[in-house]
């Protein structure tokens, strides 16, 4: 009556629920990305693998051929700006935004939107400074 649980050096025959415990608490923080011995990173590069390839077959599923052979372009030029327009694309097909495949025309205007909203990089003014010992002004 000391509080204590009267069966707490567990009995050989126990292991299997500790066990399953354990595996379950694995899974838990695998999920969360917490790399729970020396398979996580493993793991974490299928994961992202397998959610790459979803990506791109909706991709292809949305839209035409001309449209993502522009988008792969864009891509290897400005991927962040491809990112972007991948996300979009996939948000408004979730949405049911879009209806049947967008074509070229429709993702050059997506881009002129998306490049509007972007701000302008920095400009780079150059200060030239007049040099007042000029022989030719005497």
């Amino acid at each position: 009556s000391s509080g204590i649980n009267a069966e707490w050096p567990l009995r050989p025959g126990d292991d299997a629920g500790l066990d399953a415990i354990r595996q379950k608490r694995m899974a838990e923080m695998q999920a969360q990305g917490g790399a729970g011995g020396g398979g996580g990173a493993g793991e974490q590069a299928e994961k992202q693998a397998r959610q790459q390839e979803m990506k791109n077959n909706l991709l292809t599923a949305i839209l035409d051929q001309k449209a993502r052979a522009r988008l792969n372009t864009i891509a290897q030029v400005k991927p962040e700006r491809a990112q972007k327009v991948e996300m979009m694309l996939i948000n408004m097909h979730q949405r049911r935004q879009i209806m049947g495949q967008v074509g070229e025309a429709e993702l050059i205007k997506m881009l002129e939107e998306i490049s509007k909203t972007e701000p302008k990089g920095s400009k780079v003014n150059f200060d030239r400074r007049r040099v007042t010992l000029d022989s030719d002004s005497d």
